[in-house]
């Protein structure tokens, strides 16, 4: 820059800054400040699902549930006071948001017969009882209560059990006292995965 470009540089400043001064400029943008937008919102503490590492995340959502207006998240952020991430999100976790409020999103379980093309949508009593039903068949069929050399066994070998890897020590210890209590020998975590 030589100095006939700075003068010009430092001219046009100052006008532009006169002009502003003098009011020319409209007040509107000047004066207008957005509004925080968690302000009004509704924070809950979770830990992202996706993997063993189970990050603190905060949702904010907005609606008055007490006046049986279904509440709308809008904003997912990391929570800087978990141990474990301290605020920071990989990818997956960032993009949560998205992923709750996909409208592909299922919310209610669906059966396929055998043969059949087509998904059926089914209450939540039904697919509990289904699945409660399938489970109490193949063990009645598949449990193994002795050993060859007659010792005490009770495994269930054909159905293994998943956990969730984001769980308390408490919550994954039920979890593992439930699926023992089955007779169920393949359990893992999908922390593994």
């Amino acid at each position: 820059m030589n100095r006939r470009q700075f003068f010009k540089l430092c001219a046009g400043t100052a006008a532009t800054s006169a002009i502003a001064a003098l009011g020319m400029m409209p007040t509107v943008a000047q004066a207008a400040t957005r509004e925080f937008k968690l302000t009004s919102a509704k924070e809950t503490r979770n830990n992202c699902c996706y993997c063993s590492v189970g990050c603190g995340l905060l949702m904010y959502s907005r609606g008055d549930v007490s006046k049986n207006v279904e509440a709308s998240l809008f904003h997912i952020e990391g929570d800087a006071d978990h141990p474990v991430s301290r605020g920071r999100l990989c990818p997956k976790g960032a993009g949560l948001l998205d992923f709750v409020n996909s409208p592909d999103r299922l919310k209610f379980p669906e059966y396929r017969a055998p043969g059949a093309t087509e998904w059926t949508r089914i209450t939540w009593e039904d697919a509990f009882k289904r699945i409660a039903r399938l489970m109490k068949d193949d063990r009645d069929k598949n449990m193994v209560a002795v050993n060859e050399q007659g010792t005490t066994v009770n495994r269930w070998l054909t159905t293994g059990m998943l956990t969730a890897s984001a769980q308390s020590n408490e919550a994954g210890f039920l979890t593992q006292k439930f699926a023992r209590g089955l007779g169920l020998v393949a359990v893992d975590t999908q922390a593994r995965i």
